[in-house]
């Protein structure tokens, strides 16, 4: 599991089965001091409710899967929790 801010949205036109009215996020992974670390990715929303801006919680690979609502569609990374606040 890994903190990083949502940048902005994707609009894919044509989806999946299994993925039809999940949003997808740019997020930018974030390393322990919430600074930028690596590139952007392409996030799949499991929990329908992140936006621009939110601190939010990512997995990757087979938990990604996992985690959307329709379990093992393609995809690489999930949004699985929003951050209300964290203490260092």
């Amino acid at each position: 599991m890994q903190l990083a801010r949502v940048m902005g949205t994707v609009v894919a036109t044509t989806q999946y089965q299994g993925l039809e009215g999940v949003k997808f996020l740019i997020v930018q992974p974030l390393s322990k001091t919430q600074e930028a670390e690596g590139k952007p990715v392409v996030a799949a929303d499991a929990t329908a409710q992140a936006g621009p801006g939110e601190l939010v919680f990512v997995v990757g690979s087979r938990e990604a899967a996992q985690a959307m609502p329709e379990p093992f569609v393609p995809v690489d990374h999930a949004i699985v929790g929003i951050v209300d606040d964290v203490e260092t």
